[in-house]
């Protein structure tokens, strides 16, 4: 029926639904509601669209159907369309969409080296809702959104203000979209509380985000189904492990616990590494309520201390958790390693294990230092195991140096402690230990087996994949790295080798984070993708996520699919061949979006915290950093804290002329000169939670001209 639709839509410019009912001689109510169903299905895909006009209509050239993204200054928008491309929509051509729209485009021209569109229909709104700030004037109140992509304030009638007091945060249903002469209105539905209180934050960011922390009653009425201990039928057919040194590493304050490891060292030149991952599958069905809720979240978020679950706890913190001393079903991938890092054999089948101990980060960081009270902590089998285990971690990282990894790259990442309050007590870069590199390179090497296995059978599968950098990547970093004053020899490709040769340069400079920063935003990000490209910051042929099935849809599926394989002597039925083909990429897709909303509301989270933290220093000077020189001012980071803010050009002491050549800014009296890397000493002046900017002054002094850091 599809394709009998399709065909009819295309040999026909534009048809009402009356015209498509007579020329396929539809009679009959049950066929009628067949047919519209079916065009609502096309329209949803984006196969074909229905004008405003009320005619369905097939794509041409001109036109294209993707979501709309607005950049965080709101001045633009781009629309990444459902066949790979991407087109730039100006302001004035969005025509009432808001970020997050599914939209309909027409091609108009060229901007700069992309097509460039205008909306000629929304087809999908976002959202109803939005988050913000509520503020009153006269007869009525209107909401500011905390997005700053969403371009427009909400109006608000006096009649649906609902107790809310200017300055509060606010939850708002739209009721009016945006459109020529008319202002979007809303009416509140929900009062956070007051902009400054700390406790406001993550249900800010929860709203912002659309994230769910309740669970659907289906799935609270399946998880109640689900035995409270393993079964001993839930054993068959599975490797035993309970016998060996087995632990699990994490974090203080991590209670869900996918991975446990255990190592044996065979002979010199042999280690046999056993990578153990909870067996979430067994419990979570295809197609179950629990599944369904599952994808729909497609992660786990961490929102400081507070986690909200892909999975209900019973099964993220209990049943599947690797707990110490308790039975739990498991995949094991076991790998025989060399010297030099490769793998010589491997194995993968569904286990079991009893986790002999619950180790810390911290706690194997003070053993691996040499602390003698971490030593009698973990005792003698444990601390053997270390050892081997960090021999053979140190192994693997050489092994991937070797082949053009990025290595070091931590991207600016900070802990935030706070108090009970909610407020935040201290903010501090983030350090990782031999311990967190130690589990990094063990589950690396886990998942590239467990992608090679699927890449080496071409069986559908979902890989994470991370493709190369565009080529003005190279520009814009060739750029930056000269500033700083390194010299180094850029190849005419971009490599993953070159990149990881800059980290291993600036791994003692004050502007560390800020070239991570830059690596990290400039590339591409790694995504989920049924078709295998590689993963280009790993420097793997063939990388998937299989580690993390608690806290990780895309690894869920992978175990499913793995059972599948294994169960079949490695080969799947022509059927599920034809339907995985089907289905991954939409997965694949889907988790992608998911983890970007999860990675956005935590990256939210973090920046309120951090202009909260300033605000406490309003007035008092830092010795700061300039990260970036721009026409319009210098943007600086406190190293200590990496927090960032912008020093305008106005209120520097003289006109300053921006070389854009050599990335510098020049007083036109003085001769003065800002460059990239300068040490200078600035006041905090002004720190904003609602656009979460923060704001410098330079203070004078002597030791504050030209002065640069020591290379």
């Amino acid at each position: 029926m599809k394709r009998t639709l399709e065909l009819v839509i295309s040999n026909n410019d534009k048809l009402t639904l009356k015209e498509i009912l007579r020329l396929l001689e539809v009679k009959g109510k049950a066929q009628k509601k067949l047919i519209k169903n079916v065009l609502n299905e096309l329209v949803e895909a984006g196969k074909v669209f229905r004008d405003g006009k009320g005619r369905y209509r097939k794509l041409s050239e001109d036109l294209a159907i993707g979501a709309i993204e607005f950049t965080r200054r709101g001045n633009m928008a781009f629309v990444a369309t459902e066949d790979g491309r991407e087109m730039a929509v100006p302001l004035e051509y969005t025509n009432g969409a808001i970020h997050g729209d599914k939209v309909l485009v027409e091609i108009v021209g060229k901007w700069k080296n992309l097509p460039m569109g205008r909306v000629a229909k929304v087809l999908k709104r976002g959202t109803d809702k939005i988050v913000g700030v509520f503020q009153l004037k006269r007869t009525h109140g209107y909401v500011v959104p905390d997005d700053s992509k969403i371009v427009y304030d909400f109006f608000v009638p006096i009649e649906f203000i609902r107790g809310a007091k200017p300055g509060q945060k606010v939850i708002a249903k739209i009721t009016r979209w945006p459109s020529h002469g008319n202002l979007p209105q809303a009416e509140i539905i929900s009062v956070l509380g007051d902009i400054d209180d700390p406790k406001v934050d993550i249900p800010s960011v929860i709203a912002k985000h659309g994230l769910r922390e309740d669970f659907p009653p289906e799935v609270l009425e399946e998880i109640r189904r689900l035995p409270d201990e393993i079964d001993e039928r839930d054993l068959k057919d599975r490797k035993d492990f309970r016998d060996q040194i087995v632990f699990t590493i994490d974090g203080e304050d991590a209670k869900d616990f996918d991975d446990a490891v255990s190592i044996k060292k065979l002979s010199k030149n042999k280690y046999l590494l056993s990578v153990h991952i909870a067996d979430v599958s067994h419990y979570v069905r295809e197609g179950s309520e629990i599944d369904k809720e599952a994808y729909s979240r497609g992660t786990s978020v961490y929102l400081l201390d507070k986690v909200i679950p892909m999975l209900p706890f019973k099964l993220s913190d209990h049943l599947c958790s690797l707990v110490e001393g308790e039975d739990r079903l498991t995949f094991t991938v076991q790998m025989l390693i060399d010297r030099q890092g490769n793998t010589l054999d491997y194995t993968v089948t569904p286990s079991v294990i009893r986790s002999k101990k619950r180790l810390t980060y911290t706690l194997v960081n003070e053993y691996l230092s040499g602390e003698e009270r971490a030593r009698k902590l973990l005792g003698k089998k444990i601390c053997h195991s270390l050892d081997q285990m960090l021999e053979l971690s140190k192994i693997l990282r050489e092994n991937r140096r070797r082949r053009g990894a990025i290595l070091d790259i931590e991207g600016g990442e900070v802990e935030i402690t706070t108090d009970q309050r909610g407020r935040v007590v201290d903010i501090v870069p983030r350090k990782r230990g031999e311990a967190e590199i130690l589990i990094e390179e063990f589950m690396i090497k886990a998942n590239e087996t467990v992608a090679e296995i699927f890449h080496n059978s071409g069986l559908p599968f979902v890989y994470r994949v991370h493709e190369q950098p565009d080529p003005e990547f190279l520009v814009q970093l060739r750029e930056y790295v000269e500033a700083l004053g390194l010299k180094m020899k850029f190849p005419k490709m971009i490599n993953s080798g070159i990149l990881q040769k800059i980290l291993e340069a600036v791994k003692d400079h004050p502007l560390k984070s800020s070239v991570e920063k830059l690596l990290t935003r400039s590339m591409k990000r790694a995504i989920y993708s049924a078709s295998n490209v590689g993963h280009f910051g790993l420097a793997s042929f063939a990388y998937t996520h299989f580690t993390s099935p608690i806290r990780r849809y895309p690894d869920l599926i992978v175990h499913r699919l793995l059972k599948i394989y294994l169960e079949q002597g490695g080969k799947f039925t022509p059927k599920q061949i034809e339907s995985y083909s089907q289905i991954l990429p939409k997965v694949a897709e889907h988790c992608s979006k998911r983890e970007r909303i999860a990675d956005e509301a935590e990256w939210d989270l973090i920046a309120l915290k951090k202009v909260e933290y300033i605000s406490r220093y309003i007035g008092k000077t830092f010795d700061v950093v300039v990260t970036n020189v721009t026409r319009f001012g210098l943007f600086v980071e406190i190293p200590d804290k990496l927090i960032s803010g912008l020093i305008h050009i106005s209120t520097l002491d003289d006109y300053y002329i921006y070389d854009e050549r050599k990335n510098i800014l020049i007083g036109e009296k003085t001769g003065r000169i800002f460059r990239i890397g300068d040490v200078v000493k600035a006041k905090v002046v002004n720190a904003n939670k609602i656009s979460g900017e923060i704001d410098f002054e330079l203070v004078e002094g002597k030791d504050n001209v030209d002065q640069r850091i020591q290379r």
